[in-house]
């Protein structure tokens, strides 16, 4: 029997190639960049099965035209990239890779805290560009002071397995931690110590806010220009979450006229961000290039979750992160 075809986006580590290869006709994207729009729906005409990423345009006119396309399996947890409604209505299966990168993400929302409450990134360039040389002085009372997080209040926005986990290291901080989630979760307010507020309530109260929240249609932009006004001058947003969540006009207008205190920002409306975006002009804001799951460990485990999900559907098994379930009822999992 001729191995199904299946094309990987980008490429993955290569263990996880060679398993796949034992199932699958392999062909990978072997550019740094990722494949057009225009590629992709001249490439999924002619096969069986794909890996995504969350980059990836994959909307309807695209799975239409996707006629052997039997499964999607995304790397990444986030799903705003695929009308999986659509995919759904086709029979094409789709899957994620949740619950493996919860400590790679939570420790890089960390990382932006730090470095923003305690200006690491501004105090790097002081040291690198000379500055703190030309002061000639090797301590002065007021040279880069920053804040301490012990006795503030960590406002997280979303108490999903990133949140939670962002959560425990505030507790570790000696923070208060208040929360806002569509779902109320006394049983991990009771474990942590944490306590539940109301999403305005959060907003106003937070020395830091971070979000970690899925892009839907209700979630963009919620942070904008009336959130930003609500925030203290103190405080400062982290957003390691996605990009479009928060409104960027809004954010520079904050930052320019003193709003909040600083942000630190690991995605972003568009990406990669351009050279000259405004963004880059501020002291206070530290920015990253998407690295929420770039850890060795996180995304190993991520691509052998996109491998299990794909054995699984070869073997005409559910994939065990298959995200639209009802496509069971439309068609069965497998080529044949």
């Amino acid at each position: 029997m001729e191995k199904p075809r299946l094309f990987i986006s980008r490429e993955l580590f290569p263990e996880v190639i060679e398993e796949l290869k034992k199932f699958y006709e392999v062909e990978v994207w072997d550019k740094y960049h990722g494949p057009s729009y225009e590629y992709l729906v001249e490439k999924l005409r002619s096969v069986d099965a794909y890996v995504s990423m969350v980059t990836d345009r994959i909307d309807c006119g695209l799975l239409q035209m996707a006629g052997r396309l039997r499964i999607i399996a995304q790397y990444g947890v986030g799903l705003d990239n695929i009308d999986v409604v659509c995919a759904t209505r086709l029979g094409i299966y789709v899957t994620n890779t949740p619950n493996v990168l919860a400590e790679s993400v939570a420790e890089l929302t960390w990382s932006l805290i730090l470095a923003v409450s305690r200006r690491i990134v501004e105090a790097d360039h002081f040291v690198r560009w000379g500055e703190w040389y030309r002061t000639r002085t090797s301590v002065h009372p007021l040279m880069m002071l920053g804040t301490e997080l012990k006795g503030k209040t960590l406002g997280i926005i979303g108490l999903g397995s990133v949140g939670r986990r962002v959560a425990e290291i505030g507790k570790a901080f000696g923070m208060r931690v208040i929360y806002y989630s569509r779902n109320r979760k006394p049983d991990v307010e009771s474990s942590l110590g944490i306590e539940y507020r109301s999403f305005d309530d959060v907003v106003s109260e937070a020395d830091v806010l971070t979000i970690h929240i899925s892009l839907t249609p209700e979630t963009r932009h919620l942070i904008n220009e009336d959130t930003l006004r609500r925030m203290r001058k103190n405080a400062i947003l982290i957003n390691t979450s996605r990009g479009p969540v928060v409104d960027t006009d809004a954010l520079i207008k904050a930052l320019r006229e003193g709003w909040i205190a600083g942000a630190g920002l690991d995605v972003f409306e568009n990406e990669p961000l351009q050279p000259n975006h405004p963004l880059t002009a501020f002291k206070n804001v530290v920015l990253l290039p998407h690295l929420g799951s770039a850890t060795h460990e996180a995304r190993l485990a991520m691509a052998r979750l996109v491998a299990e999900n794909l054995i699984a559907f070869y073997k005409g098994q559910v994939p065990p992160t298959l995200v639209n379930s009802e496509v069971v009822k439309h068609r069965r999992p497998g080529f044949d």
